[in-house]
């Protein structure tokens, strides 16, 4: 992948992860959040229901009680009697409370002779009240209140004309404090409309509602719809529960909370969809916002890529022309950043490059040139070795000695500098090369100098360049001992130090001034041997030049004034063995 289009993939990444994880888990988030808050304002709202129908049946209670508590009425439960003249008094006291108290229907006193006493009922059938079934309920459970909703099938009737759907019934036995056992039972019709108005403050949303059941299921208080009959009241069990129910294809979840008072369930009921439509909007929008982000996303992430990806691009196309090898191209960029550094940094080595091919070309062409320069030097040496070999032949005739052994070393000169066209030739031979030029040059001067030859032990298989020492003592013979009075000695000196071979030249004649031997060496060290370097040296520049360009820094020539006054040159070399390695 190119790094455009990583680029692209790593900042959409970055982009679009937080955009759809909101898009995706927020309306989760949102959804459950909804749901909880609906869910506690149902609770909290069947929570105010039922404390405000608990509020209203125990006030029934408190006037039950209170009812219960006067001359009157305990007389009527104590005498057993009906509707006897000394119970006018409680008759009428009920009808004072039922004036009073606009949500009740009417109040019964029944005792346990079957006596009864109401300004607000009058018995239907002769059948004994005893035996109905809300005062069987209520004499079962004494001192504790019996609600019976939509009482149907009663032997009593409302003289106000209120039907059995329109009230409910509460119920209280009332109990001698001697022996405990049930007077009667106090019955008190509520008004219906008491629980309307309370439900009438609650809603649920739009198609949320709420109902009441009794513990046998049957319903106390409901709204008109098609929904509250087809809850599954049994699914809902316990003090407070919930389920979720599926009716008429609509999801609803219903929750229910029992009265410990009344025994009565408060449930309530809202469809889930409408809760979370609101929650859908929000999805929808999200949807929208993302894809619309998302949009923009790909149009930054482009932009932002491009402008990082084109210098690179640029650089890259600058080095493929450099690889096919046009090293004149160059980078032009105008950033300070690390793209502009590093355009910055391609120039410099395209330009190091182009020095050191100019160095490398520099060099191969001093080493070619220093190459043909030993070629001339050599002036045919096949043809003069050939013809020295006919001269020792004809001398050793006549019994020439001193032609035979200058011929002889002349002849072990060429043949060792000839070494067959191999640059490296063995210790030992160079040095049998530099003894054979020595003795010619002894004959010569006969007792102008002496000379000596010392090699450390082990050192004579080992590999050097040819010819190098060779000028190094034809200089020391010129340069030195020539212009010196007297004899003088020459001193060639072979040994290993750290590794390398240290090959030195040493004569005793007139040496170098300080200022000279200063400016050889700088000119040997820069290779720079132009009219204030080596002069006419061009042996020594030969020598220096064949060792530094073949071995490279800190290989090569250097001088040194010695020890008797005279010059000490001095040549480091690789130790080499008998392969060149």
């Amino acid at each position: 992948m190119s790094i455009r289009f990583r680029l692209m993939l790593y900042f959409l990444a970055l982009l679009l992860i937080p955009i759809l994880t909101m898009g995706i888990l927020g309306p989760i988030f949102y959804a459950r959040s909804i749901e909880r808050q609906t869910m506690d304002h149902t609770i909290a709202m069947i929570g105010q229901v039922t404390a405000n129908i608990e509020a209203r049946v125990e006030e029934v209670e408190r006037l039950i009680d209170l009812l219960a508590a006067t001359p009157e009425v305990s007389a009527f439960f104590a005498s057993g009697t009906g509707l006897a003249e000394r119970n006018k008094d409680s008759v009428r006291m009920m009808g004072d409370v039922t004036s009073t108290h606009p949500d009740i229907a009417g109040i019964l006193l029944v005792n346990r002779r079957d006596g009864w006493a109401s300004e607000d009922f009058y018995r239907i059938t002769r059948d004994p009240l005893t035996e109905e079934p809300w005062y069987r309920e209520a004499s079962q459970h004494p001192q504790q209140v019996r609600l019976v909703p939509r009482p149907f099938g009663r032997n009593i009737r409302s003289t106000m004309g209120y039907g059995a759907d329109e009230v409910v019934s509460v119920t209280k036995s009332i109990v001698d404090p001697r022996d405990g056992s049930v007077l009667g039972v106090v019955l008190v019709d509520m008004k219906l409309s008491v629980i309307e108005q309370v439900f009438s403050f609650a809603a649920l949303g739009k198609n949320g509602f709420l109902f009441i059941a009794d513990p046998k299921g049957e319903m106390v208080y409901a709204p008109v719809n098609d929904v509250v009959y087809r809850v599954p009241l049994s699914s809902l069990e316990g003090d407070s529960s919930s389920a979720f129910v599926r009716i008429g294809g609509i999801d609803y979840q219903v929750v229910a909370k029992r009265s410990s008072y009344t025994g009565w369930r408060t449930l309530g009921v809202f469809s889930v969809n409408e809760a979370l439509r609101e929650v859908l909007a929000v999805r929808y929008l999200s949807f929208f916002i993302g894809c619309v982000t998302a949009i923009l996303a790909v149009l930054a992430a482009f932009f932002f890529t491009s402008s990082i990806a084109r210098p690179v691009l640029s650089l890259r196309s600058l080095m493929k022309r450099a690889e096919e090898g046009d090293l004149s191209v160059r980078c032009v960029l105008d950033s300070g950043d690390e793209i502009g550094e590093l355009g910055h940094g391609l120039n410099e080595m395209l330009d190091r490059i182009q020095d050191l091919i100019g160095q490398v070309y520099r060099e191969q062409k001093a080493k070619r040139e220093a190459e043909l320069g030993i070629l001339q030097e050599q002036i045919k040496p096949h043809f003069l070795y050939n013809t020295l070999d006919t001269i020792q032949w004809m001398a050793q005739e006549h019994r020439v000695d001193d032609v035979v052994c200058m011929v002889e070393a002349l002849s072990s000169l060429f043949r060792i500098g000839l070494n067959k066209g191999r640059e490296l030739i063995d210790l030992a031979d160079e040095l049998e090369h530099v003894e054979s030029y020595l003795c010619i040059q002894k004959m010569r001067y006969e007792d102008k100098f002496d000379f000596e030859i010392r090699s450390g032990e082990g050192l004579g298989h080992h590999q050097v360049l040819r010819l190098i020492l060779q000028p190094l003592v034809e200089n020391a013979i010129y340069h030195g001992i020539k212009e010196r009075r007297g004899n003088g000695h020459l001193l060639v000196e072979v040994s290993e130090a750290g590794g390398e071979l240290l090959l030195i030249v040493r004569d005793d004649g007139v040496g170098m001034a300080e200022e000279r031997l200063a400016g050889l060496n700088i000119a040997l060290e820069s290779l720079d041997f132009g009219p204030e370097g080596l002069g006419k040296g061009y042996g020594i520049r030969n020598v220096h030049e064949r060792i530094v360009l073949t071995f490279g820094q800190p290989f090569g020539l250097r001088f040194a004034r010695g020890p008797g006054g005279g010059t000490e040159a001095r040549i480091r070399h690789p130790l080499l063995d008998a392969e060149g390695e």
